[in-house]
């Protein structure tokens, strides 16, 4: 998957009144972005403010997102960082269930 399906595939799962909400930010690194806001319903590849920012790298995003990788674990080794309110990251596990 590169940047261009994953995009499609959340934008195909966030929509506008959903039970996900608030604004968050994928940071890639050199990968890219990937911009949700689930208020809106809209995702994008800008680099927008958002309520909280995941930096994670891609290659080890694609593990998370295909659970062969613990999202606990990765933020204890330091592969996933978070900027921002907490909470907001806590609720993407359910987001990024339909991801893959």
């Amino acid at each position: 998957m590169d940047l261009a399906e994953l995009t499609a595939k959340a934008s195909e799962a966030v929509s506008a009144g959903g039970d996900f909400n608030k604004k968050v930010k994928f940071d890639f690194g050199d990968a890219g972005k990937l911009f949700i806001d689930g208020g809106a319903g809209v995702v994008s590849n800008d680099d927008a403010d958002a309520d909280a920012t995941v930096k994670v790298d891609w290659d080890d995003f694609q593990k998370l997102a295909a659970g062969q990788m613990d999202p606990t674990m990765a933020f204890m080794q330091g592969k996933l960082k978070v900027m921002g309110d907490m909470s907001v990251a806590m609720q993407l596990q359910g987001l990024m269930s339909k991801f893959s």
